[in-house]
């Protein structure tokens, strides 16, 4: 397993409050997280680290407790996104500074061949391959519902003003529920999770020509890609490839 990460600041805010976790060589299982924070002076920094380091240790701390079962594994990840939100929200209610702090959360843990996945907000979980790259996760946003209602074409979407506009984010309400999936994973296929600093900026298409063509550094390709168009927000990648991946 092949993995390369980066996230940026960005050319346009002051602050990262975008926040990662990579498995290491030993990890078991192997486990990747991302968060793109949001909310008031540090609030955003506070609750995306929160959220990762939270669900992170809650994994590893149950995993060996479980049985390998594919319903077991998505509750074991719906259970410490729960978890999370359940500190975030407690801490946000502590101190009036972090009152509107909130992430998304985008949990995507391998085992056996199969990615499984929680999801919150709208940093997203994407494969690719030679002949697509499919978005996993579905976004948890106003303008996904429009869209989804037939209110709104792809096209509107893509300028609505409204586009950045959240109904689900992590650590704002005092329960929450994530999307759960899991997808079979090929070896001619890559795992991308980003924030949404990459995927409000760079099209889907032009993702994947980087991934495909980029074997060296492939997410200081996709960041600097970002960065180019304008770099408005903070940008975060993280890209999983197996060792026999062609791509």
């Amino acid at each position: 397993m092949k993995v390369f990460a980066k996230t940026d600041v960005g050319k346009v805010r002051k602050m990262n409050q975008d926040y990662y976790f990579i498995t290491s060589e030993n990890d078991e299982p192997k486990l990747f997280i991302l968060a793109d924070g949001m909310g008031g002076y540090a609030g955003g920094e506070i609750a995306s680290k929160m959220s990762v380091d939270c669900v992170k240790n809650y994994i590893y701390e149950k995993w060996n407790t479980i049985e390998k079962s594919e319903s077991n594994i998505l509750s074991l990840l719906r259970d410490a996104t729960i978890y999370a939100n359940k500190l975030i929200y407690e801490k946000s209610k502590q101190d009036e500074q972090l009152s509107e702090m909130g992430t998304t959360l985008d949990i995507c843990l391998i085992y056996n061949e199969v990615i499984y996945i929680s999801h919150i907000g709208d940093s997203r979980v994407y494969k690719v391959s030679e002949d697509y790259i499919k978005q996993l996760t579905t976004d948890h946003t106003y303008v996904e519902r429009l869209l989804k209602e037939g209110k709104i074409t792809k096209d509107e979407a893509e300028v609505h003003p409204d586009r950045h506009m959240l109904l689900k984010a992590l650590g704002c309400d005092e329960t929450i529920e994530p999307d759960i999936l899991s997808e079979r994973w090929n070896e001619k296929e890559s795992i991308l999770l980003c924030s949404d600093g990459l995927t409000n900026l760079v099209k889907d298409s032009e993702i994947q020509n980087i991934i495909l063509n980029d074997l060296i550094s492939p997410e200081k390709s996709l960041v600097n890609m970002a960065n180019d168009i304008g770099g408005i927000d903070n940008i975060t990648v993280i890209l999983i490839k197996k060792d026999n991946n062609q791509n």
